[in-house]
């Protein structure tokens, strides 16, 4: 699944990535003190996807404030996470920021999770015979696999199909959900059957087939871990829906609505020079061309071209009197390391 596609969704799931990037990144500060590494990674993560796929097609889903139905299912449900660190939070408005001024569709829905609207989105596509890439590390999106709908993990380089999940998981996609309602999600706060850990739960798959016909011979399984499947019979119809992505949430769009637009570089600019992103700077342009439309307007320019040996004295004199002035490099490269110098500019005076 390469190159550009007119029937390619891309579908990038925000707030997975926004954690793992945060702790998976150094501390990044600006020279105000401005936390940007949890920023900087999930736009690097982006960046990367526009440039491996080049979809037409494309949304960044983060989990929207408040409660989900999940937490009205279960009281308990996330309940062992911690609080957002503060060293997170302040980065997030700059995110969404640079994701809308990259000209992709970024989308929050309230009452859910991003989990169930990437799910949501991605059957849509399914239905229009599109195909979906899922970019995200969370382990729960394997059960949307399918031949229409692969996942990409961006940070590791790791692509999963069926064939790819059910090497790692040791059942197929169809049986993720069996899966995970067995083993229990620590991070989300899941029960699952006590000590049943992934070996055992994908060889009771394997063995009896699905979840259903597991609680069916429940009484046939001997041991300890046995008695523990016995006890967690009354909780496991609760543990799979907690587990289960939702695909038909009510959306108040169309696939055909997510398609990628033209980025909005100035607005680009004005992040990337205050979070200090000098190299993607450098690739718009540098800050030399953030307000170059105004000068331009504002300003009747004149120029000097240096011809003799007269004129650059005269000019040296008048920087010497100034008492502030402007110098930039001509260069025939924007990245220092390939950048050759041609020349040299002067100003001691707007539009001089």
């Amino acid at each position: 699944m390469s190159g550009a596609s007119e029937n390619l969704l891309i579908l990038v799931d925000g707030s997975s990535y926004l954690y793992r990037a945060f702790h998976a990144m150094p501390n990044l500060n600006n020279s105000r003190g401005e936390p940007t590494g949890a920023t900087y990674g999930v736009t690097n993560m982006v960046r990367k996807l526009l440039t491996d796929y080049s979809p037409d097609y494309i949304a960044v889903v983060f989990d929207a404030p408040g409660k989900t139905f999940r937490e009205d299912l279960y009281r308990e449900y996330k309940a062992n996470r911690a609080a957002m660190p503060d060293e997170l939070s302040p980065q997030i408005p700059r995110l969404y920021e640079i994701i809308e001024a990259m000209g992709i569709p970024l989308l929050m829905v309230s009452g859910v999770e991003a989990d169930d609207v990437i799910g949501t989105l991605a059957t849509h596509a399914r239905a229009a015979n599109w195909k979906t890439l899922i970019s995200t590390g969370d382990k729960d999106f394997a059960q949307l696999v399918c031949a229409e709908i692969t996942l990409v993990n961006t940070m590791t380089n790791t692509v999963y199909d069926s064939a790819a999940v059910t090497e790692k998981f040791g059942v197929p996609p169809g049986r993720i959900i069996d899966y995970l309602t067995l083993v229990g999600d620590a991070i989300d706060n899941v029960p699952g059957v006590p000590n049943v850990g992934p070996k055992t739960a994908a060889k009771w798959l394997q063995t009896y087939g699905s979840l259903d016909a597991i609680i069916a011979q429940a009484s046939k399984i001997g041991g300890k871990i046995g008695a523990n499947l016995l006890a967690s019979l009354p909780q496991l119809p609760l543990s799979r829906q907690l587990v289960t992505i939702k695909r038909d949430v009510d959306l108040s769009l169309e696939i055909t609505d997510l398609a990628r637009r033209a980025p909005d570089n100035t607005r680009l600019r004005r992040v990337f020079a205050d979070l200090e992103f000098k190299s993607w700077l450098a690739e718009l342009g540098g800050v030399n061309q953030i307000h170059v439309a105004a000068v331009k307007d504002e300003v009747n320019s004149r120029y000097d071209v240096i011809f003799s040996e007269a004129q650059l004295d005269a000019w040296i004199e008048r920087l010497e009197a100034a008492p502030l002035f402007a110098f930039d490099t001509e260069t025939t490269d924007l990245h220092v390391v390939h950048a050759q110098l041609v020349g040299l500019s002067f100003t001691d005076k707007a539009g001089e």
